[in-house]
């Protein structure tokens, strides 16, 4: 059994986290993914009205009796008519065990998860931000390598050295993101430290996920070639899938295009359209260099079962080399 300070502080039976996933983060692939041991994650921004979040953390309440997670990703500022504070208070009110921040610090909705007893997980992209949060009440870190689908960071800085370096310069244990689809990957992130991981791309190619089944087979047929990092130019770099949008989007960053006008590309409301029709080269499609290593689609428990029994498989193989040098 993969027992890790994770495990005991989330009470999950295995120390693998869904991502928040953008609009794919929905009641049926949480509860699949909690109800096989890992941890599953609605995302917040899914739901635009405060009654639609409240029904969805019921509905995920409804199909597991396991700790999920409510994913709240908020803008570098508090801006008018946001609802982050809303968004929190009903999370404590319907008892959410776990939440997943990103974006802002959250250390002014910190005093009422922890009066509520909520675990709260926070996602960098880089080592200077894990241990400038590390000090203020969060209880696990995300680290994302260049590798991962959405927000890599700037630093083009991969996930083997990322995930190494926060794990030796943090107490808090650490969650490991970015280019990880498998058991392999799983023992990679524990053996640099972290105590966990955190997969998104792995998770879209499941039967639960909403996403129109034309992705999933692109996904199970594409290589780590295949996706492209755009944005930089706006200061909010994506890894997405190489299609005409992004193509388009790097085309229009390189001839000076700001953010009001990428907009028509890259809204996430064009996004989401494109996803669940099936369209594939009219949106942005957040995917990770992890699509080289997916070749099926399997429900979200087939997933994790057969990481951890990869990852009990690559255990005793380096036990039998370490046992040969005795």
């Amino acid at each position: 059994m993969l027992k890790t300070r994770i495990t005991e502080l989330l009470n999950i039976q295995y120390p693998i986290m869904q991502g928040g996933l953008q609009h794919l983060g929905t009641p049926e692939l949480a509860s699949a993914v909690s109800n096989a041991g890992g941890l599953g994650t609605i995302n917040a921004l899914v739901y635009p009205t405060i009654p639609e979040f409240r029904a969805a953390i019921r509905q995920v309440k409804a199909m597991t009796n396991k700790p999920f997670c409510a994913n709240v990703s908020m803008l570098p500022t508090l801006s008018p008519g946001e609802l982050t504070p809303e968004y929190f208070k009903v999370i404590v009110e319907e008892g959410v065990p776990v939440v997943e921040t990103a974006g802002r610090n959250p250390k002014d909705f910190i005093p009422m998860l922890k009066a509520a007893g909520i675990k709260l997980i926070h996602k960098v992209p880089s080592v200077k931000l894990a241990k400038k949060v590390e000090n203020i009440g969060v209880d696990i870190v995300t680290i994302v390598g260049l590798e991962c689908a959405g927000h890599p960071g700037m630093d083009d800085v991969t996930t083997i050295v990322l995930g190494n370096k926060t794990a030796k310069e943090l107490n808090l244990p650490v969650l490991i993101g970015g280019g990880i689809a498998d058991g392999a990957g799983l023992m990679a992130a524990l053996a640099l430290g972290g105590e966990g991981v955190v997969m998104g791309t792995r998770f879209v190619a499941t039967e639960e996920c909403i996403i129109h089944a034309d992705f999933k087979k692109w996904i199970v047929g594409a290589s780590e070639n295949d996706t492209i990092l755009i944005q930089r130019s706006i200061k909010n770099m994506v890894r997405a899938m190489k299609n005409k949008a992004a193509s388009t989007c790097l085309e229009m960053e390189k001839n000076g295009a700001g953010l009001q006008e990428l907009l028509a590309i890259i809204s996430g409301k064009v996004g989401k359209k494109s996803m669940l029709e099936g369209d594939l080269d009219s949106g942005i499609f957040a995917a990770g260099q992890a699509v080289g290593l997916i070749n099926d689609i399997k429900p979200a428990k087939q997933v994790i079962d057969d990481m951890i029994m990869e990852a009990e498989l690559i255990m005793k193989r380096l036990n039998g080399i370490y046992a040969k040098q005795q």
